[in-house]
């Protein structure tokens, strides 16, 4: 239930591999204090608001049209999010914005590629209302809940009442808090297990944290946790001129200082949910790489790095159900 973002402002540089094996040092010594962390379980959650969730989530009926469910932007069977550069409003036009992966959206303080939502509930309200996504009023909405005997039931069975404002965000919030992917290879990696990943994405990792990628993209969800300036060191040229979502949270807050800035989004899964950045404009995680190296960092990498950036990127694709997430 929200606005795609992905491998944004600051996303970290990646690096790729010559065809040899990188070497650490022997006992191959690990910094106790890991500006990353391996994904918390889940706590535990109502199971009637979760199912009560899923239903909804994946349900056309919160769609002023009926045209559109949570779940047609955000494919729960692969990667959470769609293979589109930006999907298309229920006016037809493209949105401004690429759509970020749903999973792990519940360990997120901020929401969507400006971060104008605080909370969860706040976001999924907002993405209801929007005449660009669900376009639906709160009186049409609960007439058609209420009128539908299968919904009044689940209400009845979740919450004990019948359909309101209250209860629907609720389920929706519980379902969404639901959608955790742990297990990742890095995530058994931080966990103690050393071979959970390739020499080539330990050398990723260590280039991640010496280039200063960590500044940006670190704790549990590798970003996803401040906002910045998408081309600090060179101009990066909007893909598409027209866009308004190029100007970042200018559109919210119409200050000068917030023009081309955007909400860091989080890495994790990244290597299966693109494509990249605010406006989509590249399926290519190397390309991706290259160009955050460039804007964010001043930096030309040198293909071994890249490749070996790309491969520990790669590493953090979790588990949904206990399948890895793909493309």
């Amino acid at each position: 239930m929200i606005h795609r973002c992905r491998l944004a402002p600051v996303i970290a540089i990646c690096i790729t591999s010559l065809g040899f094996s990188y070497s650490m040092p022997a006992a191959e010594k690990r910094d106790f204090r890991e500006p990353l962390a391996s994904l918390p379980t889940a706590s535990e959650l109502n199971p009637d608001a979760v199912a009560l969730g899923n239903k909804l989530f994946e349900d056309p009926i919160l769609s002023g049209k009926r045209q559109f469910a949570c779940a047609s932007c955000h494919n729960l069977k692969t990667n959470g999010s769609t293979a589109e550069k930006r999907p298309v409003t229920n006016n037809g036009t493209s949105h401004n914005f690429n759509t970020p992966t749903v999973f792990n959206v519940g360990n997120y303080y901020r929401f969507g590629w400006l971060g104008g939502a605080r909370t969860l509930k706040s976001q999924s309200e907002a993405v209801i209302l929007d005449p660009n996504i669900m376009n639906i009023s709160w009186p049409i909405l609960l007439s058609r809940l209420t009128m539908d005997r299968r919904y009044r039931e689940l209400f009845e069975k979740c919450f004990h009442r019948l359909p309101d404002r209250e209860a629907v965000l609720n389920a929706l919030v519980v379902f969404q808090q639901s959608l955790t992917t742990p297990n990742s290879p890095f995530d058994r990696y931080l966990n103690g297990e050393s071979t959970a990943i390739s020499s080539q994405a330990r050398y990723g990792y260590t280039l991640f944290r010496e280039y200063g990628c960590v500044a940006c993209h670190q704790g549990a969800n590798i970003g996803g946790n401040m906002f910045q300036k998408f081309g600090i060191f060179s101009d990066v040229l909007p893909e598409d001129p027209d866009n308004e979502g190029n100007l970042g949270r200018f559109m919210l807050t119409g200050l000068e200082k917030d023009r081309g800035v955007f909400r860091v989004p989080s890495l994790r899964n990244v290597a299966v949910t693109g494509p990249f950045f605010h406006d989509g404009r590249t399926e290519s995680l190397a390309d991706a790489v290259s160009l955050m190296a460039k804007s964010q960092l001043g930096k030309t990498l040198q293909d071994a790095e890249r490749d070996a950036i790309v491969a520990f990127l790669e590493s953090l694709t979790g588990e949904y159900n206990g399948k890895p997430l793909r493309r």
